[in-house]
């Protein structure tokens, strides 16, 4: 028996050997595993374990305009650091930053006891002051250099410009809407921490370089967005007026070469408010709305009643549809009367007899509204369709607001009569210059925009923005006799304010009311093309609550005819150096002799 037990402890106890000595092996195995063949992995996991990382900012690319005139840049600041255990005399660091910051000294030595592996003190800090900071030769303090977004005309085309945030991406404008091109890829500075996260100084760092975004070049010309500036700065000073919008295009390609909306706001100071504003006890939503309504871009975020200038489409759906020729015969009495509504002329002694030309000269509302009724709400309501007015216009530019228009069974006679002449319904500013460049420029329906091409650090062309062009909006044909008349509205018309001396040029005014009505306030607006037979630039002038007189022919007319005096010879020229030496002369732009 006793023989039997010491039998069974001996296997129990060889048992317990093997098993043992079974785990070992199986240890010893996993370790040479771990040691030789993952050995690279888990060092590199050890290092990274290990490593702190702090973003370089890419240089964002750069704004240029047409003349290779810069719009946006960059500008060096630095971010200002402390790394808590390499601080040797956080006293003294905590007395200069404070001086060279201007920050208070409790702020900074909040920050400069606190235990991380890095701690920043301030960012965006111009760079002289960095440079200041690094000649101390501080131990713990880092200065990074990085880059701040500068706008060197301040407020010019702020509303198309826009603007960048803290973290160097778009906020509005084009800066967002191109913003995949502009910011580039940023870089790292990684550096090593001990096992606490507390960086080791003894440790070099490791950069990898940021890749620069590449430049945006883009329609506008700063001249002429200039010029057009400081008209529109005029009229609203002299009219008293709440804003003023000046449009600029190509209208056979869609290139927009100036807008301007006053007041505009300082692109390097987009958060303070116009002088003048009561910001005292808003709330935060309250003064975020305020900034939101001083950044908008009213030719193509708001909408608004056209007035007169629409009678450019009535007139081309008409004429396309074959419901009234230049030589029909009208009489206007000063009113039309419309199922129980009677509708007035703005001369309410009436035009007499006038053919349709003429209606167009004298911007006749009977005349129209009875065009309009001879389409049809259908017909119309297709050439809507057709010319692209309930569609948006797809500009280069976010926000943009689209048509407000009635539904199709919603239109009776009386709104169909309205509608006739710019009434009941609202457009964008760019949706009736491009509307009516389609109208004509020979039936193109074109896409207006800013953006031409974006360009790398090297010169290397790396994108070329196309945009759609929908042909056949309306025949030639059509085209040419909208041109005729348009041109005889400037020569011998309502418009005759537009005229500009040697200059064949073609246009139409509007004076409408804003909503709600009744209130007497009043949108005066003209709309010119030159030259009037080959339009190779249009303009539209809107001015906003004008006091005083407010019809367009008299307030925007003008202001269009000034824009057009100075920057038709100017394009000639431009047109004459883009062409290699071939002198293009005044006929380029349509002389009248």
């Amino acid at each position: 028996m006793e023989e039997k037990h010491k039998t069974f402890h001996r296997k129990k106890t060889f048992l317990a050997f093997l098993l043992c000595f079974s785990a070992f092996l199986g240890l010893s195995g996993r370790l040479v595993y771990l040691m030789v063949y993952s050995s690279a992995y888990y060092s590199q996991a050890a290092e990274e374990l290990h490593q702190r990382e702090r973003s370089i900012k890419a240089k964002r690319g750069r704004i240029i305009d047409s003349t290779g005139t810069v719009l946006a840049d960059n500008r060096t600041v630095c971010n200002i650091s402390v790394i808590h255990n390499q601080i040797t005399d956080p006293d003294l660091v905590v007395e200069v930053l404070s001086k060279e910051l201007g920050l208070e000294e409790e702020y900074i030595r909040r920050r400069v006891e606190k235990y991380t592996s890095i701690e920043k003190i301030k960012s965006n800090v111009e760079k002289s002051v960095g440079d200041a900071i690094r000649a101390y030769h501080l131990d713990g303090v880092k200065v990074d250099e990085d880059y701040k977004r500068y706008y060197p005309y301040d407020s010019l085309a702020s509303k198309v410009l826009g603007f960048t945030g803290g973290d160097n991406q778009g906020i509005v404008g084009l800066e967002v809407k191109y913003d995949e091109y502009l910011q580039g890829e940023p870089g790292t500075i990684l550096t090593v921490t001990d096992a606490r996260g507390v960086e080791v100084s003894r440790e070099g760092e490791e950069r990898v370089e940021p890749v620069d975004g590449d430049d945006l070049y883009i329609s506008l010309d700063v001249n002429i967005e200039q010029y057009a500036t400081q008209l529109a700065n005029q009229v609203m000073a002299a009219k008293e007026a709440e804003s003023v919008s000046i449009l600029v295009m190509k209208p056979d390609n869609g290139e927009i070469l100036a807008m301007v909306n006053v007041p505009e706001y300082n692109l390097n100071d987009p958060y303070t408010l116009p002088e003048g504003t009561q910001a005292e006890g808003l709330s935060a939503e309250e003064k975020q709305d305020l900034l939101n309504r001083m950044w908008r871009n009213g030719c193509i975020n708001d909408t608004y009643e056209p007035g007169s200038i629409f009678k450019i489409i009535t007139a081309s759906a008409g004429l396309e549809a074959g419901v009234v020729s230049m030589e029909d015969q009208f009489s206007c009495p000063g009113f039309i009367m419309v199922e129980d509504r009677r509708i007035r002329c703005h001369k309410t002694t009436g035009h007499g007899a006038e053919n349709f030309v003429q209606a167009t000269m004298n911007s006749c509302n009977p005349v129209f509204v009875t065009v309009g009724l001879r389409l049809g709400a259908h017909s119309y309501y297709e050439y809507f369709k057709q010319f692209g007015l309930l569609t948006k216009t797809n500009v280069d530019l976010p926000g943009e607001a689209g048509t407000i228009m009635h539904k199709e069974e919603d239109i009776g006679m009386v709104e169909l009569a309205t509608i006739s002449f710019g009434q009941s319904f609202q457009v964008t500013p760019i949706q009736l210059a491009t509307t009516v460049s389609s109208l004509i420029n020979g039936g193109k329906r074109i896409t207006p925009h800013f953006g031409v091409k974006t360009v790398d650090r090297e010169g290397n062309v790396t994108r070329e923005f196309e945009y759609p062009v929908t042909e056949g909006i309306v025949s030639e044909e059509t085209c040419e006799k909208m041109r005729y008349m348009l041109e005889q509205v400037v020569e011998n018309g309502g418009g005759k304010n537009g005229y500009v001396e040697g200059y064949r040029v073609g246009g139409k005014t509007a004076t409408s009311q804003t909503l709600p009505r009744g209130t007497g306030r009043y949108i005066a607006s003209f709309l010119g093309f030159a030259p009037a037979d080959d339009p190779k630039v249009l303009a539209l002038a809107i001015v906003t609550n004008p006091q005083g007189v407010y019809y367009g022919g008299q307030v925007s007319a003008p202001v269009v005819r000034q824009l057009f005096e100075n920057i038709l010879p100017y394009l000639e020229e431009m047109d004459y150096n883009s062409r290699d030496g071939e002198i293009p002369g005044r006929e380029a732009f349509g002389p009248n002799g």
